[in-house]
C-alpha cells in the first residue's frame, strides 16, 4: 500500500513542478480558465462540459508528455544531434496538432451558441 500511496506522490510531484516551472503548461493553464469561464457564461450542456474537460485534460497531459520528452533528450545528449532534434520537434507538433484540434472543437461548441 506504501508503493500505491508514493506512486501517487511522485505524480503529484511533476503536477506541481509544471505548474511552477512549465512555462507553455502556465500557458495552457490559462487557456483553461478562460474556456471554463467561458463555458459557465455560455451555459454548455452536460456533453459539452465531458467533451471540454476531455480537451483540456488531453492538452495538460500532452503538454506534460512534451516537457519529459524534452528532459529525457537533454539528459541524453548536449550535441546538436538530429535526431535529439527531431524527437523533440515530434513532442512539440503532436501538442500543436492537439492544439489546433481542440481549438476547432471548441469554436464548434461555442460560435453556434454566441452567434444564434
Amino acid at each position: 500500500m506504501y508503493t500505491f500511496f508514493k506512486a501517487f506522490s511522485y505524480a503529484w510531484s511533476g503536477i506541481v513542478h509544471a505548474l511552477k516551472n512549465e512555462r507553455n503548461f502556465k500557458f495552457h493553464l490559462l487557456a483553461t480558465i478562460i474556456v471554463v469561464l467561458a463555458g459557465l457564461l455560455t451555459g454548455l450542456s452536460s456533453i459539452e462540459w465531458f467533451i471540454i474537460i476531455i480537451l483540456i485534460g488531453g492538452m495538460l497531459s500532452l503538454e506534460m508528455m512534451n516537457s519529459a520528452v524534452e528532459r529525457v533528450v537533454d539528459l541524453t545528449t548536449t550535441e546538436q544531434r538530429p535526431l535529439a532534434k527531431q524527437a523533440k520537434d515530434l513532442a512539440a507538433g503532436a501538442v500543436l496538432i492537439y492544439a489546433i484540434v481542440s481549438a476547432v472543437i471548441g469554436l464548434i461548441l461555442f460560435v453556434p451558441k454566441w452567434f444564434n
